[in-house]
């Protein structure tokens, strides 16, 4: 990542984006049990935490993706081109890291690629943009800044061209299975029968993988995901002029065996008071916590097979093809819309 820039005042802010996070705090911190949407982790700062993750010894789901990619990215694209060239679009990309392997793959197939990523952050998309096409000639990147959740976007296609969208990462797991659901099929509006989805998924516990396993993942002895979980109220000081103190709450990660699902909470540890300013239109808030009491700020949930191919199928795919690791901790699929 970038070094860290100070965050944008308010007033600086693009209007669409001050008023999603007002929103955000003014449904989510009123809900009871009080919420707040995994989107809002994403500023500059919580995007290099969680870069920071990804290199964590007990986060094995970027190290485990990357490296079924590194093994099979020749033939995910033969599959997904189907005799054609390919243009890559990736929902979520970040800074498109594990994305290189794919793109300097499909180089040496076809020499020009055109890559579109789609990201909330601008300076991801931002480092992206320049990482991608310094390393990687023959790639010409074309960043979309959209929330692709609550925002329309739009895949452009070069002249027969197919197309590969990226949702890798597991990043799907955020997502209920009906907000899943409907995140695949807008994306298989966008793509044409033949076309292709190489979707992400973490792994539920089983024969080869335990709880504690998973949980180490989201609760690292280092305390960087604590330090990402706790940059969402931060995040609400910088823009909206809120005052939380940070300190006051405490990170816990609760795996829930019958939703299959991480979840991320912020517990307070004592009892008070936080006051967020009117801001784009909403009312000031006067919150109040009870020692104790949590905020729910993240689900991730976990995948099986079966559940991967019931997703997959309501949404429009076919399952062409399913990568795993050899420890069975995280698969990769690759679908056709049909």
């Amino acid at each position: 990542m970038s070094s860290l820039a100070t965050a944008p005042c308010p007033a600086e802010l693009p209007p669409s984006v001050l008023e999603a996070v007002a929103y955000e705090a003014a449904s989510g911190l009123t809900a009871s049990p009080k919420t707040l949407s995994p989107w809002l982790f994403y500023d500059e700062a919580g995007s290099a935490l969680f870069e920071e993750i990804t290199r964590l010894p007990e986060y094995y789901l970027t190290r485990t993706e990357r490296a079924i990619f590194t093994a099979h990215a020749d033939e995910i694209l033969d599959l997904a081109s189907n005799g054609r060239c390919l243009t890559l679009a990736e929902l979520g990309a970040g800074t498109a890291t594990k994305t290189g392997i794919l793109l300097r793959a499909a180089v040496r197939r076809q020499s020009q690629v055109m890559y579109q990523p789609i990201d909330v952050s601008e300076s991801c998309l931002n480092e992206a943009r320049s990482q991608i096409e310094t390393k990687i000639p023959g790639v010409t990147v074309a960043p979309q800044l959209a929330n692709y959740i609550t925002q329309p976007i739009a895949i452009a296609r070069p002249p027969h061209a197919r197309i590969l969208a990226l949702y890798i990462g597991s990043s799907i797991g955020n997502f209920s299975p009906e907000q899943a659901r409907e995140i695949l099929a807008n994306l298989r509006a966008q793509l044409e029968p033949g076309d292709a989805l190489l979707l992400g998924t973490d792994l539920a516990p089983g024969p080869h993988k335990d709880e504690a396993t998973l949980l180490a993942a989201y609760d690292d002895a280092a305390g960087v995901t604590a330090a990402f979980n706790r940059n969402i109220l931060s995040r609400l000081n910088r823009e909206l002029g809120a005052d939380f103190d940070t300190s006051l709450f405490a990170h816990r990660a609760v795996w829930n065996a019958g939703e299959s699902r991480i979840e991320m909470h912020l517990e307070s540890l004592t009892a008070q008071h936080v006051y967020v300013p009117e801001s784009a239109g909403f009312p000031a808030l006067d919150l109040a916590f009870a020692v104790g009491e949590t905020t729910h700020t993240e689900n991730s949930y976990k995948f099986t097979a079966a559940s991967v191919e019931a997703l997959l199928r309501h949404a429009g795919f076919a399952t062409a093809k399913k990568f795993c690791d050899a420890q069975g901790l995280f698969a990769v699929t690759l679908a056709r819309a049909v």
